[in-house]
């Protein structure tokens, strides 16, 4: 069940095109924004590629490609994976569960977390995460 949204991190995203991963195109979204998590004031940057299938649905992750730095420089990593589409306003839609891990205790609640999240990014190139715990 969908729990508490954990927070939003908004800022500039560029995609790019990289080797086709056999017949399928595939993209790279990097992000720089800043925003809250767990009630925290924090910058992220990250990069996430994906590949676009036939039907046009692009399956990707984020492989430890993550980083969330609260302004008193404690940091925690992560991982995500999820689908999406791209929009007909030029932008994506992406959906899916990350995961963090930190050892500082300011963010050591999202050790332990599954992480919903939706991530839009609008034909202007401006993302906005949107970050839910997933209760189980």
């Amino acid at each position: 069940m969908l729990g508490d949204k954990l927070g939003q991190i908004v800022g500039p995203a560029k995609t790019t095109v990289l080797p086709a991963n056999g017949p399928n195109p595939r993209f790279e979204t990097s992000l720089e924004g800043s925003g809250t998590l767990a009630g925290l004031n924090v910058n992220c940057m990250a990069t996430y590629s994906s590949d676009m299938h036939a039907d046009g649905v692009l399956s990707g992750e984020c492989p430890n490609q993550g980083v969330i730095m609260t302004e008193s420089g404690e940091v925690a990593t992560f991982k995500a994976t999820g689908v999406g589409k791209f929009t007909s306003e030029g932008g994506v839609d992406f959906g899916g569960i990350a995961y963090f891990r930190t050892a500082t205790s300011a963010l050591e609640s999202l050790n332990a977390a599954a992480v919903v999240y939706y991530f839009k990014v609008s034909g202007e190139g401006i993302a906005t995460w949107d970050l839910w715990e997933w209760k189980y």
